[in-house]
């Protein structure tokens, strides 16, 4: 099979790629996505927005490259809620993975043990966002939204029906928050305890490793692509970008440096401590035996976006910036979480909020800038930490552009990182994915992804990374005082 054509549909940009066998990229395209943000924390997408962004790009990559793919691999955003009627019709507006109107209930799921109790049916935490607590909620809110549900999926495999007309779960979206990793199947004590046992019926069982579908009359006009037109649909984006990043070993792990920090560690084993805090994931895979340790924090990017606006400057002024503040931030501290859902790794907290200390008269725009670096480099080892990073890492997205920022984020891990040069990992590992599953005759390995040379390193200097060791420590230090108060005070501005 020679051109493989890569779509991951983010939360925002839906991107393209075609790519040949070699997986060189041979045309792309990108279009942005709607995003509601309502009152209450609420946020939700239009579905049909969504599946036109795919058709957009879809077709200008086509046109492009002159030439149509032999297959299409599609991957993107996870979690969230996305139901579908039994002809693939949204019965409501999709409500995204960023949404926060159940943080109130995760809150008491906490104190009351509910969390934990499904956590040890299947190594899964729970956040607003996900599926648990949101169909809780739409059982008590909107209870004819469920009624006329058929499917409650996500967005990968809600863009695949209308594309194949079929339903087809990849097992890394079912995994949170009901499934077991172990057996791929869902645990029933994790849905009862989320009280909602009795909507067991529209979660979807995951389809095989695998699992290949095919274009149906519809989605072929839609994308002007031939009827019967190979589809591969998942891994969701943060395994896709494992396999597009070059993640191969055990202990191996990858930070996404997006709107948030996905971090994964890619392991052969699921360990179910049932005295570990309830957080986190145990994604499965395309590979049979191996699983992927995922702390998916809700920090990131944005709230970098958020401190340059603060202080009047653009993406395109973080190095500057950076390069104008020693490290440590001339005192400056921050903690970033500033999600209105709060955190969900490597701890859950709907209530967890961000600050900045150490303001004086003489602190600058650098300074406010770097410490917010700073603190998301912190949040992201705690999380590299959790999931039990021993081997290479690999460094991926929007964030990686900034020179100065890879730099801080190895000084502040104190470890070389791998800076892929494809921009597009995602859609490479899914075309990876659909490569494997496509070619039953000498399948490829999934977890080869980009080679071993296509990438930069960046390594650690010394004398910052030690610098960083004691930043590291008073951040643990402040976030294990300031996690108490949170919970009491609730979240901020509700």
């Amino acid at each position: 099979m020679s051109t493989v054509l890569g779509v991951d549909i983010g939360t925002s940009v839906t991107k393209a790629v075609l790519f040949d066998e070699e997986g060189t990229p041979l045309a792309s395209a990108a279009r942005p996505s709607r995003l509601d943000r309502l009152p209450g924390g609420r946020v939700e997408q239009d579905p049909d927005d969504v599946v036109a962004s795919v058709r957009s790009v879809v077709r200008q990559v086509v046109s492009a490259a002159g030439r149509p793919p032999e297959a299409l691999a599609l991957t993107g955003q996870g979690d969230g809620l996305w139901l579908r009627d039994g002809a693939g019709r949204p019965v409501r507006p999709a409500i995204s993975w960023l949404d926060a109107r159940a943080s109130e209930l995760v809150t008491r799921w906490l104190t009351d043990g509910t969390i934990r109790r499904a956590y040890a049916s299947t190594g899964s935490g729970m956040f607003p966002g996900c599926h648990g607590p949101l169909l809780h909620w739409l059982q008590e809110h909107e209870p004819e939204s469920l009624a006329r549900a058929a499917t409650a999926g996500y967005c990968v495999d809600t863009v695949a029906e209308r594309l194949t007309g079929r339903v087809c779960l990849d097992a890394s979206d079912a995994t949170l928050p009901f499934l077991d990793p172990r057996t791929r199947t869902y645990a029933p004590d994790a849905l009862a305890a989320c009280g909602i046992a009795e909507r067991a019926g529209l979660l979807p069982e995951p389809a095989a490793p695998g699992t290949v579908l095919g274009l149906d009359a519809r989605g072929a006009s839609l994308l002007g692509l031939a009827e019967g037109l190979p589809v591969v649909a998942g891994p969701y984006d943060l395994p896709a970008c494992a396999v597009g990043s070059g993640v191969r070993e055990p202990g191996d792990g990858l930070l996404i440096l997006g709107t948030t920090l996905a971090c994964q560690v890619l392991t052969d084993r699921v360990d179910l401590d049932p005295a570990a805090e309830p957080a986190g994931m145990w994604l499965c895979t395309p590979a049979p035996g191996r699983w992927l340790r995922a702390m998916p924090a809700m920090v990131g990017t944005a709230a970098l976006e958020w401190v340059l606006a603060l202080v009047g400057a653009g993406t395109d002024a973080v190095d500057t910036l950076l390069a104008a503040s020693p490290p440590g931030a001339r005192g400056v501290r921050a903690l970033p979480f500033l999600s209105e859902a709060g955190e969900r790794a490597p701890f859950v907290e709907p209530a967890a909020h961000g600050r900045l200390d150490g303001l004086s008269l003489a602190t600058g725009p650098a300074d406010a800038v770097r410490a917010v670096c700073e603190a998301i480099a912190y949040a992201a080892r705690h999380c590299l930490e959790t999931a039990g990073l021993s081997g290479t890492l690999a460094l991926c997205g929007g964030g990686t552009r900034s020179v100065m920022w890879a730099r801080l984020i190895a000084d502040v891990l104190g470890r070389p990182v791998r800076i892929p040069l494809a921009e597009q990992v995602g859609a490479l590992g899914v075309a990876a994915v659909a490569r494997s599953a496509l070619d039953t005759s000498s399948p490829s390995p999934v977890f080869s992804g980009a080679p071993p040379s296509a990438h930069r390193t960046v390594e650690p200097d010394p004398g910052n990374a030690a610098r960083y060791e004691e930043g590291y420590a008073r951040y643990r230090a402040e976030l294990a005082r300031v996690r108490a108060r949170w919970s009491e005070a609730g979240p901020p501005g509700r």
